[in-house]
Parts: C-alpha cells; sequence; structure tokens
C-alpha cells in the first residue's frame, strides 16, 4: 500500500500490540483495505448484471432489489454482534473467521440455480461481512493512534467505502460483459483466500475480553431493520393498504422498541446507548444513514437508466461510472491535508453540500440526457463531494470512545452504512414504483421518469443529511467563530 504510507507509532495501545506479527503498519493497512474493498464491492458488483438475473433466476422486478437487501441487511444487522464477537474472543481471530464465511458464500452465491439459492447465499455473505467488517475497524482504530496517522488511515478506509460502490459497478459490468454475471461473485474466492492466508501473518491480535452475547439484541435489531424494508418493499408492488405491508411495519416497530429496551436492560449490550451520548457521534450515524442510502439508490437506479433508457451494455454502463470513482479515490490524497487546515466539520459540510448539487442536477433526467454534460458533470461533483465528507463523517462515528467501545463504535458506523443502504433503497423503490405506474407515454419514456424521480429522492437525503450536520453535530457559529479570534489574537479563554 504504498500509497498510503504511515509510518509506525512509537507507542501503539497494548490492546492492538498484544501479539503483533508485523512490524510493518502499511501490511496492516493493506490487509484492512483489501478485506473491506471485498466486502463494500459485493454490495454494488452485481447491480449491473441485475437486468441478467432477472432474466436468468425469474426474479420478479419487485423481488429483485432482495439481491442487494438479502446482502446488507444481514450485514447490517448481524454488525454489532461481530464487533462483540471480536471484542470477547479477539478481532484478528474474529477476522479471520469472518472472511472465510464470506468467501465460501460467495462461492455459493455464484453456483446459484435458483432465485431462493441466490438470496440464500447472499444472506450467508452478509453474515461472513458482518463478522468481518467491525473487526476490520476496529483493528484499524486501534493500530493507529489518534492524530495525523489515523487520519490518513481514516481516509484510505473511507476512500474505500465510498469508492467501493462504485467500483463494484465497472467491476461487475466488464465481468458480466465478458464473462458471467457469477464471476462477480466467483471473484471474492481467491482473494478471500489471500486474505485468510495473510491476516494472522500480518494483524496483530487482541487482548480477548471476557464477556457474553446479546443474541436477543442482534435478532430483534435485525428482523426489525427487515421487516421495515420489506414493508417498503411489499408497498412498492401491493400498496401502502396491504395488510402484509402494515403487519410489517407493525412487527418491525415494536422489534426495534424491544430491542431498545433490551439493550438498555442488558448486562453487556451489543449497542452500548452510551455511545449515543455524543451529539457529534449521534449525528454522524444519523447522516451516514441518509448519505449512504442517498448514493447506494442513485447507484441501483442510474444503472438501469443507462441500461435500459440509453441502452449501454453492463461493461459500458458499469465504465460510465468510473469519472465517479476516480475522483472519490483521488480524494484520499488531499482529503487529510485540507482536514488539518480547515477541520473535519467545515469539510464535511462542504463535501455534503457539493455531493446534493450534483445529485439535484442528475435528478434532472430524461429520456434526452447526454452522458456529457448531464450524467458526468454532477457524478463528478459527487465523487469530490463523497471524498470530501466520508473522512470525516467516519472520524465523528469513532471520535472519543473508549479503548473498550471501539468495537462497538465501529459496529454501528458500518451498521450505519448498511442500513442505510437497504432502507434507502427499500424507500425509493415506492417512489420508483410509483412514479413508473402513473408515468404517461412509451416504456422508455415512464422508466426514465421514474429514475428521475427516484433520484429526486436521493437528492432529498443529501439535503436531510446536511441538515443534521449543521444542527446537531455543529458547534453554534458564534461559538466557532469566536474561538477562532481568540486564538488568533491570543485573547484569554
Amino acid at each position: 500500500m504504498s500509497a498510503f504510507p504511515i509510518r509506525r507509532a512509537s507507542a501503539r495501545p497494548q490492546s492492538a500490540a498484544a501479539d503483533a506479527h508485523s512490524s510493518n503498519p502499511s501490511l496492516v493497512l493493506g490487509i484492512i483495505l483489501a478485506t473491506y474493498l471485498m466486502i463494500v464491492l459485493d454490495v454494488s458488483v452485481i447491480i449491473t448484471a441485475l437486468p441478467r438475473i432477472h432474466s436468468a433466476l425469474d426474479f420478479s422486478t419487485a423481488n429483485l432489489s432482495w439481491v442487494q437487501n438479502a446482502y446488507t441487511l444481514t450485514f447490517g444487522g448481524l454488525l454489532l454482534l461481530g464487533a462483540r464477537a471480536g471484542d470477547i474472543l479477539g478481532r484478528r481471530r474474529v477476522f479471520v473467521v469472518g472472511i472465510a464465511v464470506f468467501t465460501f458464500a460467495s462461492l455459493l452465491a455464484g453456483l446459484a440455480q435458483s432465485s431462493t439459492w441466490l438470496l440464500g447465499a447472499r444472506a450467508l455473505q452478509g453474515l461472513g461481512a458482518a463478522i468481518a467488517a467491525p473487526s476490520s475497524l476496529a483493528l484499524l482504530t486501534t493500530s493507529f493512534p489518534e492524530g495525523h496517522e489515523r487520519t490518513r488511515a481514516l481516509a484510505a478506509y473511507s476512500a474505500v467505502a465510498g469508492g467501493g460502490g462504485s467500483a463494484g459497478l465497472v467491476l461487475g459490468g466488464m465481468l458480466t460483459d465478458w464473462v458471467s454475471w457469477r464471476w462477480g461473485l466467483f471473484i471474492n474466492v481467491p482473494i478471500g483466500l489471500l486474505m485468510i492466508y495473510a491476516a494472522p501473518r500480518v494483524l496483530p491480535e487482541t487482548v480477548k475480553r471476557p464477556g457474553r452475547f446479546d443474541l436477543t439484541g442482534a435478532l430483534t435489531s435485525t428482523l426489525g431493520m427487515s421487516a421495515v424494508v420489506y414493508g417498503f418493499v411489499r408497498a412498492a408492488s401491493s400498496g401502502w393498504g396491504d395488510d402484509i405491508t402494515v403487519a410489517s411495519f407493525v412487527g418491525g416497530a415494536v422489534l426495534l422498541v424491544a430491542f431498545i429496551l433490551n439493550e438498555m436492560r442488558a448486562e453487556q449490550p451489543i449497542t452500548p446507548l452510551r455511545l449515543f451520548a455524543s451529539r457529534e457521534r449521534s449525528g454522524a450515524y444519523v447522516a451516514r444513514i441518509l448519505v449512504v442510502g442517498a448514493m447506494f439508490s442513485m447507484f441501483f437506479f442510474l444503472t438501469q437508466y443507462l441500461q435500459g433508457v440509453a441502452g449501454y451494455s453492463p461493461l459500458k454502463a458499469g465504465i460510465a461510472f468510473l469519472p465517479m470513482t476516480l475522483v472519490m479515490f483521488s480524494m484520499v490524497q488531499v482529503v487529510p491535508r485540507i482536514m488539518r487546515r480547515i477541520g473535519s466539520t467545515p469539510l464535511l459540510i462542504a463535501g455534503l453540500s457539493l455531493d446534493m448539487l450534483g445529485m439535484g442536477w442528475l435528478s434532472r433526467l430524461s429520456e434526452t440526457t447526454a452522458f456529457f454534460p448531464g450524467i458526468a458533470v454532477p457524478m463528478v461533483m459527487m465523487g469530490i463531494g463523497m471524498g470530501a465528507a466520508l473522512t470525516p463523517l467516519t472520524a465523528a462515528g469513532i471520535a472519543g470512545v473508549k479503548p473498550d467501545d471501539a468495537g462497538a463504535a465501529s459496529g454501528v458506523v458500518n451498521v450505519a452504512h448498511q442500513l442505510g443502504g437497504s432502507l434507502g433503497l427499500g424507500i425509493l423503490v415506492t417512489v420508483f414504483a410509483s412514479a413508473q405506474r402513473h408515468a404517461s407515454g412509451t416504456a422508455t419514456h415512464a422508466l426514465a421518469h421514474a429514475v428521475s424521480s427516484a433520484v429526486t429522492g436521493s437528492a432529498i437525503f443529501l439535503a436531510l443529511g446536511l441538515t443534521v450536520v449543521l444542527l446537531v453535530m455543529r458547534a453554534p457559529l458564534p461559538a466557532v467563530a469566536f474561538a477562532r479570534i481568540r486564538d488568533r489574537v491570543k485573547l484569554p479563554a
């Protein structure tokens, strides 16, 4: 990982260095980023293949979204349990087990012969990702001390979290066009095997801490989120008044309330509620749900536009996302320097503002929109905006946590990421379906109108995320301004 040179810390927390096998922190970061990239890619790598999967495995239009949601809901719902497992059993050990489960599930998914088989394998992939992902961020947090070194490591991690999704679209398009949609899943197998071999030899082990698994919390949170998302997807095909739709929402709400009550009483909850005592962290979690929901949904619907309206092949549709992907990954080099100069919150505000403007421009899609400038330029704007926003948003989500809570805090960051993708897509699928039903004209016109409506919803999500940052995370402007003036003129505090 020579692109992200990080000097070795002179002193590491004892918990992170208990069984260090490597003296090279760049290798530690390389293993973490490679594994997380594989996990993030799997959210989007088959999006460009969805039309092929639709026909190959006889999916209905509404149920097609479950190719993503079966993965992201299991991933998001069990992340907190995975974080707890890392704390109790040792994060490196849990990290390797998670990669092994993910690799095996990828092989099963690539071999799928029916929709049920594929969805089951995708859910198992989500389980493996939920075991591995929280340990990846926790290992990063404890391997790099707070300050410049952690900021640079988090910038690289955030570039993977943000750019990995669009990179998956490119890779998925290439594999679907050149070989088969199945290779978007098979490609994880050799990478996973390499990580299983390398991780025990490179990553430090953490000290095990006695504890209990909060299975009640894990089950109520996972089932509750799944029921809510299912309600939105069901509403898209059967309407808001459908009995099953209503039952899904009611059941989801009851389960999520039960989850909160359980966490308040549990001796060792998977989500310590003290993590939400900080306005900065709480705001970062909510903003991440909204921002990721906006971006993930945009990927899903814009891919359908490019193939169904513009007539692109899967490969060409994937390549269309390259401007955004390249910009997001290039931002990793400049974000740490900008953060040191202007601070993390102003950078977050600027990034989300640019992202919102780009999404607003993209929402004006029609049958006749040219790729340049109508699609390419907004995607570049969003690439810059997301590249700028994700690093401070990730840092805010783990800011000020004690080492004992590092796993739980990183788990909540990842939960917000995956929940945002599932919930955002579930909500905007209903917008898409309603707009398509009520559109007049040709099928192509109806699809363009529906995609435009869904992307408008993504712009609204970004506006809400920016509002959360401004009202919840940011200190009042007069206090910030006074502090800066005081520092410059050296007034007493």
